[in-house]
């Protein structure tokens, strides 16, 4: 598919599974990181969260970037309306992928399209996702690959995390941390890709 960019974009992510997805649609971008401390955002609901620390994300990168269009997101895991951030401990790790064990989440990604002019557009994808029941050896073998520690909810479903996986209701590549889809729709919309 031939897909025509009218803008030059930036990435406002480090993620290397982000890069992948936006390379899919095969327009040229740059990758510029923010160095904005996530943990300051406060919030009065999961929703406003993940909005609020990807606008903060990506105004940061957009105040270095005048006159391009620049995309940045953030990816939550919330269980029962709580956050389950990125484990900081063996102990943690373990905790999350108990607590998802036989369980229900909601996996949110917020985008922030910041266009050349300072606009902003913001939308939330949300994903729900029914774990497996986890057996105590899986999660220490899986934790002890340290494959959990970079990734919200303590997990990642584009690795060995996708063995927990019963069913998910919603959009796979938003659990990875991109909603590919909607992201071109929303480009194609504002005119900034043509098909």
């Amino acid at each position: 598919m031939n897909i025509r960019s009218q803008t030059e974009f930036v990435l406002a992510s480090a993620s290397p599974r982000r890069k992948e997805l936006l390379a899919q649609l095969n327009i040229p971008f740059e990758i510029v990181t923010s160095n904005v401390e996530e943990t300051s955002v406060q919030a009065q609901s999961v929703e406003q969260y993940v909005k609020e620390v990807a606008r903060l994300k990506t105004r940061d990168v957009a105040a270095k970037c005048s006159g391009k269009t620049v995309i940045g997101a953030d990816t939550i895991v919330a269980f029962q309306d709580r956050l389950l951030h990125k484990p900081k401990s063996r102990e943690e790790a373990i905790a999350h992928l108990q607590a998802l064990s036989n369980n229900a989440h909601r996996v949110l990604t917020a985008v922030v399209i910041i266009h050349s002019n300072g606009e902003e557009t913001v939308f939330v994808e949300e994903t729900v996702v029914k774990f497996k029941q986890l057996s105590p050896k899986l999660i220490e073998a899986y934790v002890d690959s340290g494959d959990p520690f970079d990734k919200a909810g303590g997990y990642g479903i584009q690795t060995h995390g996708a063995l927990f996986v019963e069913r998910i209701e919603g959009d796979y590549n938003n659990v990875v941390g991109f909603p590919l889809a909607s992201l071109f729709e929303q480009l194609i919309h504002l005119r900034l890709l043509t098909i």
